[in-house]
């Protein structure tokens, strides 16, 4: 059973698994839906020889307060690639018109290694404060200054049993659990444990209010937090489950999360 993604067209498909980890083809498909939408392909940076990409949507240009996705900043973690790409795919005519950020694919050496770090073995969800580093300082310059109601960062877990959410939120009340409740399947859970990561968990909930502190090293979530962003969500799926499920579940996790959002913050 999958998890339906609304709005899902003909001739919208996963790479198929013998292909996710294949950067090439993953910025190829995000290059031609690009064309497709009007969306600008930027370049971030170049990284061990590789073009990390980043897409920005006209409305974004204009300087709407922006939707801010991202993925592959773990290179183990092929679902969240997939499935965003997925997510994009089914939703071009948002993309057309509504603003947002997108930043597909940040580590593609990671990717195509099937590595968590990147290609000078360090992990860049631990860098997002450093100015010198030359995907997380680049990465500061484009979002210094903008402004975004939600922001989306996708991620797989090793240890994970089933689905579950970081919520760093400005809203009074959290509102991840309902999400997590809708997409759950009896293939592809909601993490009922009570400590995750070492947190406090409620339903596969870890929520904070404030910017957690003592942290090794800034992550893209709290980076964005930081930054100005209402609300920001890192998304997990269990790695060890079937790889089309999750990347469907990451899908659906996105498009039911920018409702939601859009909902509470009119």
């Amino acid at each position: 059973m999958r998890i339906p993604v609304a709005g899902l067209k003909k001739g919208v498909h996963l790479l198929p698994a013998h292909r996710s980890h294949d950067y090439p083809a993953l910025a190829a498909r995000w290059r031609e839906l690009a064309a497709r939408t009007g969306m600008k392909v930027r370049q971030l940076c170049q990284a061990q020889g590789q073009k990390v990409l980043w897409l920005e949507s006209a409305a974004a240009r204009v300087g709407q307060s922006a939707v801010y996705l991202s993925a592959g900043v773990h290179g183990d973690e092929a679902a969240a690639t997939s499935g965003l790409l997925l997510w994009a795919e089914a939703h071009e005519q948002v993309l057309r018109t509504e603003p947002y950020l997108i930043f597909p694919c940040m580590n593609p050496v990671g990717l195509m290694l099937n590595t968590r770090a990147d290609g000078r073995g360090l992990d860049l969800n631990r860098r997002f404060h450093l100015e010198d580093d030359p995907v997380c300082g680049a990465w500061l310059k484009v979002m210094r200054g903008r402004a975004v109601r939600l922001a989306i960062c996708l991620h797989e877990d090793y240890d994970a049993q089933g689905m579950y959410v970081y919520e760093l939120s400005r809203l009074p009340k959290g509102w991840s659990g309902e999400i997590l409740k809708g997409i759950a399947t009896a293939r592809l859970p909601v993490d009922g444990r009570r400590r995750i990561e070492g947190r406090a968990a409620m339903n596969g909930v870890i929520q904070r209010r404030r910017s957690p502190k003592g942290l090794p090293g800034l992550p893209e979530a709290v980076a964005l937090y930081q930054l100005g962003c209402q609300i920001s969500l890192t998304f997990e799926t269990p790695s060890e489950f079937a790889l089309d499920e999750r990347a469907q579940a990451q899908a659906a996790f996105v498009e039911t999360a920018i409702a939601q959002a859009t909902a509470l913050t009119r």
